[in-house]
């Protein structure tokens, strides 16, 4: 099958926007890109800068993109309010590959509940089971929870590191306890890198596939520009992820261990 995805911005006007928390704000737009769980598209701030974010839902008639407040770009997207429009390009990247016989374990870290929430989301439509999840430093920076609850094939477990919300400690905690109570065939996991890296440790150590969706610094989204590309070997993370499998993962000699700012410039974890 051939990908298509728009490669110049359209503007589109902001229909909704959702405060989820004092720092992350989920933007509503009647429109769709037919992307799917793990994609991401280009934001343009007008004026500003252009950003890539993951899609936190496409149903082929609303587009949610959560944003979590963390620089200058997006400090003057959250100046935007309804009616100000945007330019949306993608969908990019590779996506999560989901079955109706999967019972999925899916570690969110942070604002990386919003695309997992769009895995279970889907995973619901055809049936496969799903154990979602949540970390946090503590219960205000929790996202996403009640709408996970509102999806009837989910079960959802909190871990917050101050104990504020659900089990006291790292997520990754919790997806141990997991799986030795479920029979997970594959973990899907979006949030902070050192948090992945012990998901897939975990994952691999319990027989479960493992996917995670691999951030780098992204400028065009398309493999043109080479931003993205992961050092040592050249692979292009705007292409061959974000989605990544973790026997791949764990033989990137920089993953876990530092990222590339927009200069190039090496800062460890």
């Amino acid at each position: 099958m051939i990908k298509t995805f728009n490669t110049r911005p359209v503007a589109i006007a902001i229909k909704k926007i959702v405060k989820e928390n004092e720092y992350t704000n989920t933007y509503i737009f009647d429109y769709t890109l037919h992307s799917k769980p793990g994609q991401f598209i280009m934001m343009w701030i007008p004026g500003v800068d252009e950003k890539p974010f993951s899609v936190a839902l496409d149903d082929h008639n609303e587009l949610w993109i959560t944003v979590c407040k963390v620089g200058p770009a997006t400090e003057e997207l959250f100046k935007l309010k309804v009616g100000d429009k945007v330019g949306i390009r993608g969908p990019f990247g590779t996506s999560y590959n989901i079955e109706k016989d999967d019972h999925l374990a899916l570690v969110a870290g942070g604002y990386g509940a919003a695309p997992m929430y769009f895995v279970a989301h889907e995973a619901g439509k055809i049936g496969a089971k799903v154990e979602f999840l949540v970390g946090a430093r503590s219960e205000e920076y929790l996202l996403y929870t009640q709408k996970i609850l509102g999806l009837g094939n989910v079960n959802l477990h909190i871990s917050t590191d101050d104990g504020s919300a659900g089990k006291k400690g790292f997520v990754t905690e919790l997806l141990k306890d997991v799986m030795k109570k479920e029979k997970i065939t594959k973990v899907f996991t979006c949030g902070p890198e050192i948090m992945m890296k012990f998901v897939g440790e975990i994952a691999e150590d319990n027989g479960a596939e493992c996917f995670l969706s691999v951030e780098k610094y992204m400028k065009c989204g398309f493999g043109v520009c080479g931003q993205c590309a992961i050092d040592g070997t050249g692979v292009l993370a705007c292409k061959s992820g974000p989605v990544m499998n973790w026997k791949k993962v764990k033989e990137l000699s920089e993953f876990g261990k530092y990222h590339r700012d927009a200069q190039g410039k090496k800062h460890n974890y």
